[in-house]
């Protein structure tokens, strides 16, 4: 799983991003992670290495970059807007 604190970070200093990353991470979370321990919502380690591999190619290690998290909440924030209109 990637570095989160990075991430989280890097978005609670950015509130403009905040309800694409509410709505992403609800999208990638895993269904019904609140059952379990620690109560995170987080992908499964499949669905991580799926868009990992897609993203980036390769084997699907590749930890992001904190810069293309947020480029990725930023066009996803625009593409909300934009299915809404």
């Amino acid at each position: 799983m990637p570095p989160v604190r990075r991430f989280v970070l890097a978005v609670l200093v950015r509130p403009l991003l905040w309800p694409a990353a509410v709505a992403e991470l609800s999208r990638l979370a895993r269904p019904g992670w609140w059952r379990r321990w620690p109560p995170v919502p987080v992908p499964t380690p499949e669905l991580w290495r799926f868009r990992m591999t897609t993203a980036y190619g390769g084997s699907g290690d590749t930890v992001p970059e904190v810069d293309d998290v947020l480029t990725f909440l930023r066009w996803a924030g625009r593409m909300g807007r934009w299915r809404k209109a």
